[in-house]
């Protein structure tokens, strides 16, 4: 929500760190390919838009090596006990919500492990939140509640990389010792500052320009379901490309938790249900008891002495990340 403070000229106000160029920032400028947009048929609109959104899996493979190293980072903040805590605002704490609260069903993780912190909090999910996301004062604050330690990854997410509240929790996660990434669709900004590691994804400006829940939040969501999905793969939460981690809890993951047993194992429906029910309704434990051929007090030792690692425990070994 704009302030009469906001609209004042810049050299009567105080400077809020962040809003100055704002001009530049390559999100924000005119698209050329979308002039005269409000004349198009809906044909037309929908042809512009496909156009512009086939930039952004090019975008996110420039940005592949820094992934790479995230995902490394998040695995081992992962296996020492540690969180994946993102940090977002708009469009940006939205995307970033969504992949934390789709990590429990897909792998089983706590909901502690993988968390988001979004300006104006859950409430904000929904609607536009009073909270002012540009005061990096009440992002500080709202990560401090976490208290971050050494053992954490914080990932501050920001289409410009200038919104002040992401800015300042990266960097008081930062000064705790925390492990930080900063996410973003423009080059040398205030957030890659404070980040130990950027990840940017150039899409360039907007359709509608300025509106960043387009091609710059179809990029952060490729980059996050990346960074997770890559994590629990290494991690061993998958086995092969399935989802042995799978978390039973309706009828739609119980049936597949059923074929992916069936599959990993190339057994009928009535032996991966009776292995299922033997091992405590747990996909990893099942795997492991009929690939290992043990029971399951064995399977659930070498699941603990491999981290959760499903193939190192059919091994009996132990991932060295």
């Amino acid at each position: 929500m704009a302030t009469l403070t906001m609209l004042e000229p810049a050299s009567t106000r105080p400077m809020v760190r962040g809003t100055d160029g704002f001009q530049d920032i390559t999100t924000e400028t005119s698209n050329t390919a979308s002039e005269g947009f409000d004349t198009k048929s809906a044909l037309e609109i929908a042809r512009i838009i496909n156009h512009d959104d086939a930039k952004v899996a090019a975008a996110v493979r420039k940005a592949l090596p820094e992934i790479a190293i995230v995902i490394d980072i998040v695995a081992r903040s992962l296996r020492d006990g540690g969180r994946l805590i993102y940090v977002g605002a708009g469009s940006s704490g939205r995307i970033a919500s969504l992949d934390a609260s789709e990590c429990p069903p897909t792998y089983s993780t706590a909901p502690a492990q993988v968390q988001y912190i979004m300006a104006g909090g859950p409430k904000a999910l929904a609607s536009a939140s009073d909270v002012n996301e540009d005061s990096p004062e009440i992002g500080q604050r709202d990560i401090a509640r976490r208290r971050p330690t050494r053992k954490d990854i914080v990932i501050g997410i920001s289409a410009s990389g200038r919104t002040p509240y992401v800015v300042g929790a990266t960097e008081y996660a930062r000064s705790r010792g925390a492990r930080t990434a900063a996410i973003t669709c423009n080059p040398n900004s205030d957030l890659s500052q404070v980040a130990d590691i950027t990840i940017c994804t150039e899409v360039g400006a907007e359709v509608i320009s300025g509106s960043t829940r387009m091609k710059a939040s179809t990029a952060q969501k490729m980059v996050l379901n990346m960074i997770t999905t890559g994590a629990m793969t290494r991690l061993g939460y998958v086995y092969d490309n399935l989802m042995v981690n799978v978390h039973m809890k309706n009828a739609k993951l119980v049936e597949r938790g059923i074929r992916v047993l069936m599959k990993v194992c190339d057994i009928d429906r009535d032996t991966a249900i009776r292995t299922i029910k033997s091992a405590g309704k747990s996909i990893p434990i099942a795997v492991v008891m009929l690939k290992a051929n043990v029971d399951k007090m064995e399977a659930v030792r070498r699941l603990q002495k491999s981290d959760g690692n499903v193939r190192l425990a059919i091994d009996d070994s132990r991932l060295e990340l």
